[in-house]
């Protein structure tokens, strides 16, 4: 049966591949980033996948308030976008840890106020945070804006799941480990990870599609290495 989906950070890498997975599959899916001139072109074949002009930076709730005119019913939100800062934290401004945390925590948080009222009652809400988000992982010099924030990440899921106990609508949380993305080889440079953004997009797909049927608010750990 087809569901509807909203990938949020859909324009590169993992987002990327979990919008036209879902969307092969047969779903309608809503792919929400800044870049849409990067996801029209990368979605072109792809009719069941609307793009929207999304920025977590921005107003998130005005522009929920506008996406949900259009989307109707979601069964699946998947949280996927993700801000980095890779510098010594001596030299970390302002205004890099203002947009880490608006980005990869306060974003998503508005994010899931402004949908609420079109999730689904038995919705599944997925968080993608980071290994270096998980507590007692191995943690890298020069990542201390991104992964804290990627902890509140996970700290968040726990949360909304205590107060949305009594619903049926489920939250879970994947920290995922080295993939090959854009994003890995900006904090990680010249690193090979021995995990694809396709292969790891069929894991998220799946799990978006059944994991709530046996988790909810939890933390779990994806991860075959961490550089």
């Amino acid at each position: 049966m087809s569901k509807t989906i909203v990938v949020v950070g859909a324009s590169r890498g993992i987002g990327l591949e979990i919008a036209k997975q879902f969307a092969e599959s047969g779903n309608t899916v809503y792919a929400l980033s800044r870049d849409t001139v990067k996801m029209n072109k990368a979605f072109t074949s792809y009719p069941n996948i609307k793009t929207f002009s999304f920025d977590l930076s921005g107003d998130v709730l005005e522009q929920t308030q506008v996406i949900s005119a259009y989307i109707g019913t979601i069964d699946i939100l998947i949280n996927n976008a993700g801000y980095l800062v890779n510098k010594p934290f001596d030299s970390i401004t302002h205004h890099e840890f203002q947009l880490s945390y608006q980005i990869n925590v306060i974003g998503v948080m508005e994010t899931v106020q402004g949908f609420l009222k079109s999730l689904h009652p038995e919705a599944h809400i997925l968080n993608i945070s980071s290994m270096g988000g998980f507590q007692g992982s191995v943690k890298f010099a020069g990542l201390s804006t991104y992964s804290t924030s990627k902890a509140a990440l996970c700290s968040f899921t726990e949360l909304f799941s205590e107060e949305y106990k009594e619903t049926n609508i489920s939250m879970n949380c994947l920290c995922l480990g080295a993939v090959q993305t854009e994003m890995l080889q900006e904090a990680f440079p010249g690193y090979e990870a021995p995990t694809s953004p396709s292969e790891m997009a069929s894991f998220i797909v799946d799990f978006a599609q059944n994991g709530n049927r046996y988790f909810k608010g939890k933390i779990l750990p994806v991860s075959l290495s961490t550089p």
